[in-house]
């Protein structure tokens, strides 16, 4: 079954356009050809990533959803013969949630051939309790239909409550068994490996650009290239 995935979470900053970025080119390296689309009515940096071919679609009038704007947007994921990816703004979320749930969203999704992903975020340090409501929201939003797959973002700090890493924590146990997986996402404060995606991300470059640029030095790909397997790996045993 296709699928259509979608990356929601209401709190800002989180990376949510990472896990796009990263997910559209593991698709595109099993060859499901991904159309990728960009919503975000504030920072629209997935559009940026030229080679992703991203699609920028204006889903919010002014704190609500244009209804005929998300229409079509449902249109045009029907019409795609394959895999989608929708970023989404953390300042769309509660509006396009409710949008969703109240138009049985996944119900028309799964009635088409397509299978609803939604993709969360949870970080650590002061945003971990935010990321969790976040991720609590998502999951009461949707009560079923959607899979659902949680990125942690080791970023801000240590994903951890009370010394409880995620896995721990009772809004994990709770929830655990509508969870399709677990990825984790790279820390980019790491030296060397960090430092080289963090660039290459700046750029606005795929694994493939900047692993195919002669302008970079060799150890720089070479690190890019060990980065690549290891999300591909990584996302690969959660989607497939």
């Amino acid at each position: 079954m296709k699928k259509v995935h979608m990356v929601l979470q209401g709190k800002g900053g989180v990376a949510k356009t990472l896990a796009a970025i990263l997910l559209s080119q593991f698709l595109r390296s099993l060859g499901k050809n991904p159309k990728c689309f960009d919503s975000d009515p504030v920072n629209a940096t997935f559009t940026a990533f030229k080679a992703l071919d991203v699609t920028r679609i204006e889903i919010m009038s002014g704190d609500e959803i244009n209804a005929r704007a998300f229409d079509q947007l449902i249109e045009m994921i029907i019409a795609h013969d394959g895999d989608v990816v929708v970023d989404n703004g953390a300042s769309s979320f509660i509006p396009l949630a409710s949008y969703m749930l109240q138009n049985d969203v996944a119900g028309l999704l799964e009635s088409m051939g397509r299978k609803l992903v939604i993709h969360t975020i949870i970080t650590g340090g002061q945003a971990v309790l935010d990321t969790l409501n976040g991720f609590s929201a998502v999951m009461s939003q949707f009560p079923d239909g959607p899979e659902f797959v949680v990125w942690l973002n080791p970023f801000f700090g240590p994903i951890e409550v009370d010394g409880k890493p995620f896995q721990k924590m009772k809004v994990y146990t709770d929830n655990k068994d509508r969870i399709t997986g677990i990825i984790q996402m790279p820390d980019l404060k790491v030296e060397t490996f960090g430092h080289d995606l963090r660039d290459m991300l700046q750029d606005k470059l795929t694994f493939d650009e900047a692993l195919a640029s002669d302008s970079l030095p060799l150890m720089v790909r070479q690190r890019l290239k060990m980065s690549q397997k290891s999300f591909s790996d990584a996302i690969g045993l959660v989607v497939s």
